[in-house]
């Protein structure tokens, strides 16, 4: 996706469009969060439509104990909104220098910073953890091969009985992306549909116990 004032992509590291600092609350998961965000980040004006039902729908589900990795974080808001919440550690990546610097402000500013770590990873380049929920809303406009690397390669990355949950539009392929996480997972579901958003939850299996 490209900002509408700047024509800046946000997913590149290193934006060049002038900042342009805004700052706004929004009650996520019960909380009333604040944040700042600028020129050159995702959805830099409110918190959009799948991002929310994502985390709603993440709300209403059961977990294994762990961390949780919000990957793409743009300026924080699921990592803050989790960690605020739920109280779990949170990893928050992002490939975009200008949004990871938010996220820390913002994290500090919503008083989760003890609980996250954030810091620049291209998909999963710089993660070494594994994790007991992956988060992610995926750039459709970073290409398929993009988003693909980001569902599929959950599978080294999440502990024991963990998920990945992403958010896609049905129009911008929620299907064929289920497709690629049922390649890769054999517990894969749509756990919300809404307006359409499709939210796909895939398991990686517990071990067998002897």
């Amino acid at each position: 996706m490209t900002d509408k004032i700047s024509g800046q992509q946000y997913f590149t590291a290193d934006p060049s469009a002038a900042h342009d600092y805004q700052e706004f609350d929004f009650e996520l998961l019960g909380n009333n969060l604040h944040f700042k965000t600028d020129a050159g980040v995702f959805s830099k004006k409110t918190i959009d439509f799948g991002t929310r039902v994502m985390l709603d729908a993440a709300d209403q589900q059961e977990f294994v104990a762990g961390k949780v990795l919000d990957l793409g974080t743009g300026y924080g808001p699921v990592g803050n909104a989790v960690a605020k919440a739920w109280g779990r550690e949170v990893d928050m990546v992002d490939v975009n220098d200008r949004a990871l610097d938010l996220a820390k402000h913002n994290a500090d500013r919503n008083g989760v910073a003890s609980l996250t770590n954030v810091f620049q990873s291209s998909i999963y380049d710089r993660i070494v953890d594994k994790y007991a929920v992956i988060l992610v809303n995926p750039p459709i406009r970073a290409g398929k091969p993009v988003v693909t690397a980001m569902l599929q390669g959950a599978t080294d990355h999440l502990v024991e009985g963990g998920a990945i949950i992403a958010v896609l539009q049905k129009k911008q392929g929620a299907p064929s992306a289920q497709k690629n996480l049922e390649a890769v997972f054999n517990d894969v579901s749509v756990i919300e549909k809404k307006k359409g958003y499709f939210i796909l939850m895939a398991k990686n299996p517990k071990k067998e116990q002897n």
